[in-house]
Order: C-alpha cells, then structure tokens, then sequence
C-alpha cells in the first residue's frame, strides 16, 4: 500500500507518519490489513531527520498547487499509485483572516486541485480530508446550540471555518460521483503541539502549557473561564487513521465526522499545568486579551456530542492533566 501525507512535514503530519510506520500494515474499509510499503510526504519543508532517514519515506517537496497542475502531477507518479491520501495541508485561522487570499489558494484551490488529480488518475484512492471544528460558529442570526452533534448544521464565522466547509463539500461531491471513497473529519484543536507557535488563532491553547514547562512566558488572549473543545496529538491521530479504516457501513454518511472532545476551561488548563509543573510555571501565563483572537476562540462551540465517532470506538482524552503528563513524557527536558 502507497499512502500519501499532504503537509506531511508538519506536526500532525509527521505524527501520522511515524504511526503507521509503526504499526507496519494498514486495513482499506475494513478490508484485510496491507502492507505499508511506502509514504510519500508533501510539504513545502523537508520531514524530521528521522522520517528521512526511513527507506520507507518518500519526500516531495515544493507548492502543493503547482504540484498539482495538470502537467507536473502527470510527472508524479504517486498520485496514480496512492490507495490512501491524507489531505492535512491547510494555512490556519489566523492566517486566514489576516491574508484572503492565502487562506483560498490554500485551503480551497489546493483541495480542488488534489481532487482533480485523484479524479485523472481513477484509482479512486481514499481521501481523508482534515476539516475543522470551526466550521461551528455562534453568531447572533444564528446562535449554536448548547451541544453540537453530528447533525449540527455548520455555520462558520471566519475564512478558515468557511474555507474548511468548502473543502468538505467537495470531498463529498467527488465521493458522491465515485471518483474517489470521501472520508471528511473535524479535528478539534489538538493541544499540547510541541513546537514553535504557528499562526492559528487556537495556538495559545498550546502555547499557555508548552512555553511555561520549557521555562518561557506565555500569553493568554482569552478569560480563564473560556470554555474550549480539545483533543491530545494522539486521539487526533486515531481519529485520521480510523476514517481510513472503517467500512463503508460503519462510515455512514457522506457528511464529516466530528472527533471526540474533551470540553475544559482555560483556567482549568492552568490549574492542570500548576499540578504538574507547579507555580512557578503557572505563573509564566500573561493573562493579555486580545479581542480579536478571542471573538474567534469564543464562537467556536465547546461541547460535542460525537456519536458517530462513538461507534466507531473513538473516545475523548479523559482529562486535560492526562494530556499535559502525556507531553511531558513525549517531550523531555535536555
């Protein structure tokens, strides 16, 4: 089996990778597990010392967009011998509201334009589109119901959450024509990342615990008792590689799947980073507002009900202390 990973260099993405290296085989719709025999990693940037060094690995490095046109994906042979793709690519919210048009040559043209090549090459591979929780938006026409479920018809609010919505339709329309088996499903904001900041307007999330254990200040844009929908690097990985795996029965509808979430509270998050590195670094948190940051964060829903992913047997991070002990074991001190 041939995989494909768009964004494969960032942090999920590499994430992603290492798990199915690890796990050596892979289970098509149910179907008997394959082999993994070689995954490709799209990105801008080289992947981690580690994936490189992987014979198994494949490298493509450059604009996802003008990978895709016409005459260069006919030069790339990948995109007719890939049974699954992972579509993880995207330029995040903040990106998206300051830069318009980043966010639609990005998130829009660049979906479009893989679905295209999966539509030329009529392999009909399985694309796993990684859509976004901010497809939900609270607004006064229309306000959020208290506990979003599967049914909940998205509303967003901002570029990226529409950006998001678009790119789900088209995965559905092109597994509705048969061009390809649609899997669409809405990460929450995964909190701890390890790594820099990056331009999401969730990137506090991880940044209010990453930066204090590593001894650095942190700020925090929103009110300690701003309530958020979160999951760990790992339950979000389970959840990409179980739309993979499910059977077309099992999958259900073509609309997406929304992950589990562990609902918390940013002061809870702070209290759960005391516990474990104690009050000197909870005490690097700079409680900043920042209006803009939090009219986003706030109209983002924190309570789902993911009944569809509950039969598929994904399940929430049972506490956010679980998910900071879990980081602090995967990323030690030098």
């Amino acid at each position: 089996m041939h995989i494909i990973i768009t964004g494969g260099a960032g942090f999920l993405g590499a994430r992603l990778a290492r798990t199915l290296l690890a796990g050596h085989q892979l289970s098509l719709a149910g179907a008997a597990p394959e082999i993994i025999q070689s995954i490709t990693l799209v990105d801008r940037t080289a992947p981690p010392a580690d994936l490189a060094a992987d014979p198994r690995i494949t490298s493509l490095l450059g604009d996802l967009n003008q990978l895709l046109e016409p005459a260069t994906a006919a030069s790339q042979p990948i995109w007719t011998q890939a049974a699954v793709i992972f579509h993880l690519a995207a330029a995040v919210s903040g990106e998206c509201e300051a830069d318009f048009d980043l966010g639609l040559r990005s998130n829009v043209d660049a979906t479009r334009a893989l679905l295209q090549a999966c539509r030329t090459a009529a392999t009909r591979p399985t694309v796993v589109f990684a859509s976004s929780l901010a497809v939900f938006g609270n607004s006064a026409a229309q306000p959020l119901p208290s506990v979003i479920d599967d049914r909940t018809l998205p509303t967003p609010q901002n570029s990226y959450g529409i950006q998001k919505f678009i790119g789900e339709q088209l995965v559905a329309d092109y597994g509705r024509k048969g061009f390809i088996r649609a899997r669409n499903v809405r990460l929450m904001t995964v909190s701890v990342r390890p790594g820099k900041p990056n331009g999401a307007a969730s990137s506090f999330l991880s940044g209010m615990i990453r930066e204090p254990l590593a001894g650095l200040r942190a700020a925090c844009p929103v009110s300690p008792d701003t309530a958020v929908a979160l999951a760990s690097p790992a339950r979000t990985i389970e959840g990409l590689i179980c739309a993979v795996q499910a059977s077309d029965e099992a999958w259900g509808a073509r609309t997406a799947i929304n992950l589990p979430a562990l609902t918390t509270t940013v002061g809870a998050m702070a209290k759960a980073l005391e516990k474990l590195g104690g009050k000197a670094a909870a005490d690097l948190i700079d409680w900043t507002p920042d209006p803009v940051i939090a009219n986003i964060v706030t109209n983002w829903p924190s309570v789902i009900d993911a009944a569809r992913a509950r039969g598929l047997g994904l399940l929430p991070d049972p506490d956010f202390e679980s998910i900071v002990a879990d980081y602090v074991r995967e990323n030690p001190r030098p």
